[in-house]
């Protein structure tokens, strides 16, 4: 419990500080962050496939954020020319080049790829193109989940940079990506910390025991209360400071909005949490990896913000869009 306790806290400091460094020095700390995170989190998703039986590029797996976050970038830089749309078709486009590759490969490595064909002991009748389109299509989830999806947060870092889009967001030095973006953190956060206080005390019926036994439909229903109240609770604390509330009431973002956002984000963070537990369980590993003491692996500590982090996306710039 210390121990987890204590990489709680070193992650909500690094997490503080990135928020710091984004309003003070650039938003790029933030991409940094956000680009170590989905690294390491492919990294472990690729090994949870192979445990799973999908064998897929772990390499390929591990790079792709790096990429795609390169392209987004550079898209963002021509944000006059392109737009958003263009920007997500053209980072799809890269998802399927990155796909691509992954199926050549093993055809520019062919004794390699023999040799990984008989280690894994793959049926003599296969041959290096069927093996190479299994192993690339099984790759290609992982560019998708978690790679593309987590690399939403990037997006959020960057709505400012989206004038094209979004013309009323222009001005406003970075307040409003770091608005939503605290948001994009917090409702995971208090999702997952009251479930598990609330569950823990209340128990009762689990909720998917199959999946991850330890979940309640209480500890689900606490973590969304809770998540929903916080979330308004915060919004108020930054209305009563009269620059952000400013911010806030030119960017539409009002109370009843937050109630909409941060309860459908809740349920969605714990729609999460169960994928990963069932990808772990179908690969029957506890954990994704061991890098956080106390947490798992990465993809363990993230998995929330996989699906939260497009749909606070979507939501907020739908909210924007109308502005």
């Amino acid at each position: 419990m210390k121990t987890r306790s204590l990489t709680s806290i070193i992650i909500v400091l690094i997490l503080a500080l990135a928020f710091v460094l984004k309003m003070l020095v650039s938003n790029y700390f933030f991409d940094v962050l956000i680009l170590a995170v989905a690294c390491i989190a492919c990294y472990e998703a690729s090994k949870i496939f192979t445990k799973m039986g999908k064998f897929n590029d772990t390499i390929m797996a591990t790079l792709s954020p790096a990429v795609i976050m390169l392209v987004m970038l550079i898209c963002l830089a021509f944000d006059s020319s392109l737009g958003l749309i263009y920007t997500l078709v053209i980072c799809v486009a890269t998802i399927v080049v990155l796909f691509g590759i992954t199926f050549a490969l093993p055809f520019i490595r062919y004794r390699a790829t023999r040799n990984e064909m008989r280690t894994r002991q793959m049926d003599k009748s296969m041959t290096v193109t069927k093996y190479s389109i299994i192993k690339s299509l099984n790759t290609a989830v992982v560019f998708l989940y978690p790679a593309f999806l987590l690399l939403f947060l990037m997006l959020i870092n960057h709505f400012e940079d989206m004038t094209t889009t979004f013309p009323a967001l222009a001005g406003f030095d970075g307040w409003v990506s770091f608005i939503v973006l605290l948001f994009a953190f917090l409702i995971p956060i208090f999702t997952d910390t009251f479930a598990y206080l609330t569950g823990g005390l209340i128990e009762g019926k689990k909720l998917a025991p199959k999946i991850s036994p330890k979940k309640t439909i209480s500890g689900a229903v606490g973590g969304l209360l809770w998540c929903v109240l916080l979330c308004v609770t915060i919004f108020y604390l930054l209305s009563s400071i009269p620059s952000i509330a400013s911010i806030l009431s030119d960017a539409g973002i009002v109370v009843w909005k937050v109630i909409i956002i941060s309860f459908l984000g809740s349920i969605i963070s714990q729609l999460g949490d169960l994928f990963e537990s069932y990808l772990k369980r179908s690969a029957n590993v506890k954990d994704s990896g061991k890098i956080l003491p106390g947490h798992g692996g990465m993809l363990d500590r993230f998995d929330s913000y996989i699906f939260v982090a497009p749909f606070i996306f979507i939501a907020f710039s739908i909210l924007f869009a109308v502005l």
